[in-house]
């Protein structure tokens, strides 16, 4: 009678590592695994209690993980949506800054320049002030901040 034995390779803990692309292991991945590994197990030689409590932690612990990366992304998200509403009030605001010009970073000219605030947005990771002239500008540039008085204009 021949018999489907399994040999150890095929268990969870003897997989060989895969190093291309995307490494992480994905909860439904890891259930597949794991539900492999239990139909093809031996029966005269099942895999021991401590074994499979291990690997249903790793899977809770793996699971829980996800479930804060989800949660530290809608933060984020939540985050930078709250530093453009409080930064919008800055719109129509005139506004001070430092700009450098120059050919090379030996020869750098610090410049202030002034420029009334049109737009807020928030691309790469960064809070940008768009300007009337066209520029746009970090915070942490912005050194002086004031209401725009407009000028009257003469009327004939």
């Amino acid at each position: 009678m021949e018999s489907n034995k399994l040999d150890d390779s095929l268990f969870l803990s003897n997989l060989p590592q895969k190093t291309t692309g995307n490494s992480s292991l994905g909860k439904d991945e890891f259930m597949k695994i794991l539900i492999t590994q239990l139909q093809n197990q031996d029966p005269l030689n099942p895999m021991e209690d401590r074994e499979f409590i291990a690997q249903m932690a790793s899977f809770s612990s793996l699971e829980q993980m996800m479930n804060m990366t989800k949660m530290f992304e809608g933060f984020i998200a939540t985050q930078t949506n709250g530093l453009i509403v409080q930064n919008s009030q800055m719109i129509g605001k005139e506004v001070k800054y430092i700009t450098y010009q120059g050919i090379d970073d030996e020869e750098m000219e610090e410049v202030t320049k002034t420029g009334i605030v049109t737009a807020v947005s928030f691309k790469g990771g960064e809070m940008l002030f768009e300007l009337d002239n066209k520029e746009k500008v970090k915070p942490e540039f912005i050194y002086e901040i004031r209401e725009h008085k407009e000028t009257p204009s003469s009327e004939s």
